[in-house]
């Protein structure tokens, strides 16, 4: 199977099951065989024009991920790196690391399976795997952070600009980016400094935050489905639906028939009993 055509990003292939195939690949003068087991990698760093992956037995489960070099600066990672950590990152030998099978495994569930809040998830497990990958494949230093985090987590002044902007966006567009510029940190520290704060990974926050969204839309009961799933940032009804399910234990058609028709009650008896008062 031969390609060609130059990658601009570092794309990472991990075998995210594992089969015993044999998988050799070959590009400039360069030729690797190696058995795909569980949590095997394969790196192909930017500017590879060409090459042919042979495989020999059933075609293994393959995650292809592709992380761009800006997924490899010093305020993404946390780290004191430089643009010299891209080219260290090889071409030559596949590797077997288990921390990155993980990460890779956790993204298919997600496509798989997704939530409201599977890009900031997403975002958090590119840093990971990015940082992984410095860690163990470019030689470059891990332990001098380019900016100290408060030990504190984040203030209250910025955690309350972040928390605002994140109700007023949990129908819109909510990325690791914009909220980490709304604290003044870098990506990295910010993720660890909501952490510390609010005792949740900023995915999770969103993820809670607009599922009880959901909830109160489909009690409003003036919506369709489809709008309140794509306006909390799912694909597709479907997914909004099975997602929804699996955090409830209800439909959210159900949870709109059986939890709508509560407020419509109690707003009903809330008006009956200030009719007296009113004549």
């Amino acid at each position: 199977m031969p390609w060609r055509g130059a990658l601009s990003d570092i794309e990472v292939c991990v075998d995210v099951c594992g089969n015993g195939s044999l998988v050799t690949r070959c590009a400039s003068a360069i030729q690797d065989s190696t058995v795909a087991l569980r949590d095997t990698v394969w790196l192909t760093p930017p500017s590879w024009n060409e090459g042919s992956i042979a495989i020999a037995g059933d075609l293994p489960e393959i995650m292809h991920i592709h992380l761009p070099p800006s997924q490899f600066t010093a305020g993404r990672l946390g780290l004191d790196v430089d643009k010299s950590v891209i080219g260290a990152l090889k071409y030559d030998n596949a590797f077997r690391d288990p921390l990155l099978g993980e990460i890779a495994r956790a993204v298919a569930s997600e496509l798989q399976d997704e939530t409201s809040a599977g890009r900031l998830l997403v975002e958090s497990l590119a840093n990971s795997m990015a940082a992984r990958l410095v860690q163990t494949q470019s030689g470059a230093p891990t332990s001098q952070p380019t900016v100290s985090a408060s030990k504190e987590g984040l203030d209250r002044r910025r955690l309350a600009r972040v928390l605002d902007y994140i109700e007023a966006n949990l129908e819109g567009d909510l990325t690791l980016d914009l909220m980490a510029s709304i604290a003044c940190l870098s990506r990295y520290h910010f993720a660890r400094a909501f952490r510390q704060a609010v005792g949740q990974t900023p995915h999770r926050y969103v993820s809670v935050r607009r599922l009880d969204r959901a909830k109160a839309l489909l009690m409003q009961g003036d919506r369709s489905l489809v709008d309140i799933a794509l306006a909390l940032s799912f694909s597709d009804q479907a997914s909004f639906t099975r997602a929804f399910r699996q955090a409830t234990g209800r439909a959210p058609g159900q949870y709109r028939r059986e939890f709508g028709s509560r407020q419509h009650d109690a707003s009903s008896a809330a008006i009956r009993q200030a009719l007296p008062m009113l004549a």
